[in-house]
């Protein structure tokens, strides 16, 4: 039996991290003895059949938390203690592991695990999720805060791309969310191989439901870089001068929908809205899968003229556009077909390659059998 340490930021509710936590679920399924070892933060209220370690590095309040902040940037506080606290707190050390694996979308826990891995002598696959550089000037990361703290955040950003691609020369493998992120990430280390988010099957699959409104939903964070796309919805919806048409968003701020009742919610929907921009990379939302597994229409607005463009064509989704008459046409006919049958459906393409066990067989063939 393998033993492995998945080693990730911290999982927080109300998602808990699904792409960890799926990949733990599927290894143990495998015959892997897994341990995810992850930051303490809120407590993990979900299920697994698995052993979580966790490690507080922060004792709370603004001060403390300033402080630390201040002194990663100077000497990579974050990762040097983490990796340290692992070593000597936890049981680690007395266990034969024969990888590690590190889930982020930042520098933390990157380089803890290379610390970890490298005082383990095994070897060190990288799970990135995001990156910097997909959003202009990373602003997905550093909209509603604070203007007068942006000069620091921008040195920050320079220093974290910096040890992030340290770690991933150095890596003996890397996994990825999009072909845009595969490219980009081959210039440090041309060992990297793309895995989908992928969709839960168990949750979300096909089902006709009848509604009694015809209902476009959004659900997820809205960021700044989306609202030129929302606008150009809703002056589309207001042209269309239609009452039985209805928007709903769903934010983790305001009418948040319940993880657990996703599946339902776009299953009772007309339309799921995905929204994007020109001016993103390689962001490959995990709405856009939980669609394709319930097999809804998909409006994503306006095209990224890349990856998520490439994948709604492929697997005959939906569309992706941000001209306002084809978005009028594409509702129209939604509606109509609604009008007939009270529910909408997608005769979707490659929809089974895209379940998450799917894509963790992609990685255990590529990365772990033997």
């Amino acid at each position: 039996m393998k033993r492995l340490l998945i080693v990730s930021d911290p999982p927080a509710a109300p998602g808990y991290l699904p792409r960890v936590r799926f990949l733990c679920e599927y290894l143990v399924r495998n015959g892997f003895d897994v341990t995810l070892l992850t930051e303490e933060y809120q407590p993990l209220e979900f299920k697994h059949n698995y052993p979580v370690q966790t490690i507080r590095m922060y004792s709370g309040g603004m001060v403390d938390w300033l402080c630390k902040t201040v002194w990663t940037l100077l000497s990579d506080w974050h990762n040097r203690v983490f990796a340290h606290r692992a070593l000597h707190q936890l049981p680690i050390t007395n266990n034969q592991y024969n990888a590690v694996i590190c889930s982020a979308f930042s520098d933390f826990p990157l380089g803890a695990a290379q610390r970890i891995a490298r005082s383990l002598n095994v070897p060190l696959i990288c799970d990135i999720r995001d990156l910097d550089e997909q959003v202009d000037n990373s602003r997905y990361q550093y909209q509603h805060r604070q203007k007068w703290l942006m000069p620091f955040r921008r040195l920050y950003r320079t220093v974290h791309i910096r040890r992030r691609n340290k770690v991933l020369r150095a890596a003996d493998a890397i996994t990825t969310v999009s072909p845009w992120h595969a490219d980009f990430i081959r210039s440090y280390n041309p060992n990297v191989h793309v895995l989908y988010n992928g969709f839960d099957a168990a949750q979300f699959y096909p089902e006709n439901i009848p509604a009694e409104r015809f209902t476009i939903t959004y659900i997820g964070s809205l960021f700044e870089w989306q609202q030129p796309a929302l606008e150009i919805v809703k002056q589309a919806i207001r042209e269309l001068n239609n009452t039985d048409i209805r928007l709903d968003i769903h934010t983790p701020q305001s009418n948040s929908v319940p993880h657990d009742r996703l599946g339902d919610a776009i299953r009772r929907s007309s339309i799921m809205l995905v929204l994007t921009s020109s001016h993103t990379h390689g962001m490959l939302t995990t709405k856009f899968y939980e669609a394709l597994g319930c097999a809804k229409p998909v409006l994503c607005v306006p095209s990224d003229k890349g990856s998520l463009a490439e994948l709604i064509r492929y697997t005959q989704a939906g569309i992706a556009t941000d001209d306002k008459e084809v978005i009028k046409s594409f509702i129209t006919a939604r509606y109509n077909e609604w009008t007939q049958n009270g529910f909408t459906t997608q005769d979707t393409k490659h929809r089974e390659s895209f379940t998450r066990d799917n894509q963790y067989d992609q990685f255990y063939s590529t990365y772990l059998q033997c």
